[in-house]
């Protein structure tokens, strides 16, 4: 098949490229640069199958050209990050929002074209019961904090998806997100496994925010490519929104300390939210465990890595970004 996928010099657009075009497919990527990077789809670049083009989906002249011959859009393109959403508000309420809207179109019009939409466990908000499941609601916090425009833009994200597809008879998926990371994952952005592994790797401490009792779910992005590609190649998933996301459930001071004895360096840092994010707006959310069990119905996926393997993999993947910046 020849798909689109936007955001694909991304940390998991460019896992996804790689994949697709590792399977025999043709690949349009579509990207701005303004969180992604060329480098990561360096290897492929010359690949016969893939044609790269940069400009931004909020563009709908170059969505319309980019989507004119393809059989299936992958939408990943959005402003992400802690860090980027608390710093750059309006442009990642933008993105997310008008960016969805122009490919959706865009879809529509090139003969309703099968879309996979990438949302955020984000939409959840601070919802207290776990694990979350799909038809769980959702508790935004107060417009006043900013972290929460980006659970928002999400949520109509998928609001607007699931409106096509009911009025417009366009095939869409949803999946959800949940601390996906691995290899290619920038640190630039506050994301808290790279940013871990950097610092560990330096002998530098790790920042912990608050009391790091907080707990998450991460999952290796490979796996989450194989849930992504399953979701598309399952005709139940048309019209339904689904979590991605691990199972193993662990807190961020644990997690630190689990990247300092697998890098045999580094301490951990304790940081009040006031310190880590002084520009304010910040919000964090006690536990973060998805329920996989929908995913799982419709495609009969599971995930093959463990968090020591994920740990592992971003280690070296830090290890040769290392080097190859020293070289």
């Amino acid at each position: 098949m020849h798909y689109l996928v936007t955001g694909g010099s991304g940390f998991i657009g460019s896992h996804v490229i790689d994949r697709l075009l590792a399977r025999g497919d043709r690949v349009t990527s579509l990207d701005d640069y303004s969180t992604g990077d060329a480098a990561n789809l360096a290897p492929v670049t010359s690949h016969p199958q893939l044609t790269i083009l940069h400009g931004s989906v909020c563009d709908e002249l170059v969505v319309d050209e980019a989507a004119s011959g393809v059989e299936a859009i992958i939408h990943l393109a959005a402003a992400v990050g802690v860090k980027r959403i608390l710093e750059r508000q309006v442009a990642g309420i933008m993105t997310n929002l008008r960016g969805t809207e122009v490919v959706l179109r865009a879809a529509a019009a090139h003969g309703r074209l099968p879309v996979f939409l990438a949302s955020s466990s984000e939409v959840y908000g601070k919802g207290l019961k776990a694990p979350f499941v799909e038809d769980d609601d959702s508790l935004l916090g107060a417009t006043s904090l900013h972290r929460w425009s980006y659970a928002c833009a999400k949520a109509m994200d998928e609001f607007l998806a699931l409106a096509y597809h009911r009025e417009r008879g366009l095939p869409v998926r949803i999946g959800r997100f949940f601390n996906t990371t691995g290899p290619r994952q920038s640190a630039a952005y506050g994301m808290v496994l790279p940013r871990f592994c950097q610092a560990a790797l330096r002998g530098e401490a790790l920042e912990v925010h608050g009391d790091g009792a907080q707990s998450r779910c991460f999952l290796h992005v490979a796996d989450c490519v194989s849930a992504l590609l399953a979701l598309l190649d399952s005709d139940d998933a048309v019209g339904q929104v689904v979590n991605i996301g691990g199972a193993e459930e662990v807190t961020i001071k644990d997690l630190a300390q689990r990247v300092i004895a697998a890098a045999g360096s580094g301490s951990v840092k304790m940081l009040s939210y006031a310190e880590a994010f002084p520009e304010g707006g910040f919000e964090d959310l006690r536990r973060r465990v998805p329920s996989v069990a929908k995913l799982q119905a419709l495609t009969g996926w599971t995930p093959e890595r463990d968090l020591g393997a994920i740990i592992d993999d971003c280690l070296t993947a830090c290890r040769a970004q290392a080097a190859a910046g020293d070289s």
